[in-house]
């Protein structure tokens, strides 16, 4: 059975997140892959890795503009597996926690919530004030799994690449689709 999940990339800062997750789920093979890419995403996207939409949209199945509301993703009806948005935004991940669903993005991690489906936000801001918190809080509570791309220093990274694939593996973990080739902690080595 195919596992099908949605990537949403909002306007963050750290828009290899989505991007990278993008690549490792292609490369997984048996996944259908759902877009939804903010007009701020697509700018950050370009900024920071100088990849396009096109190029975003290449590694999914299935891309939507961010007014549709009416996609297929939008209804609880579709299974859909899980929900990943790499980065998240301030913004988005408060619209979420109130419920506010105002655009595909919101409104897909809204149907994955209330169908008791994983939501994964990869927040990406810092330091959090206390509304923040509250948001976040009040997601876990909802169901949600915030996770912050902090990485781990114990698997020795090389690369800014090493640290990005870490909290990507992690939230592969998270989405039940584990990567047999990432290290894991297996005690002290040294």
């Amino acid at each position: 059975m195919t596992s099908k999940v949605i990537v949403g990339i909002s306007g963050a800062s750290g828009a290899i997140y989505g991007w990278r997750l993008l690549e490792r789920l292609r490369s997984a093979g048996g996944i259908e892959v759902h877009l939804i890419l903010t007009r701020s995403g697509e700018k950050t996207l370009f900024l920071e890795t100088g990849k396009s939409a096109a190029d975003a949209r290449a590694l999914s199945d299935f891309s939507y503009p961010l007014e549709d509301i009416g996609a297929r993703i939008a209804s609880g009806s579709c299974r859909i597996d899980a929900m990943v948005v790499a980065p998240c935004s301030i913004h988005t991940m408060s619209a979420i926690a109130g419920g506010i669903s105002s655009n595909l993005m919101i409104r897909a991690a809204d149907v994955i919530l209330k169908e008791r489906r994983k939501l994964i936000l990869m927040v990406r801001e810092t330091p959090f004030h206390l509304g923040h918190l509250r948001n976040m809080t009040a997601l876990a509570e909802m169901g949600a799994i915030i996770a912050p791309p902090i990485p781990g220093f114990y698997h020795n990274p090389q690369t800014v690449m090493d640290i990005v694939d870490h909290s990507v593996d992690r939230v592969l973990d998270l989405i039940g689709l584990p990567d047999s080739q990432v290290r894991r902690w297996d005690g002290v080595t040294r």
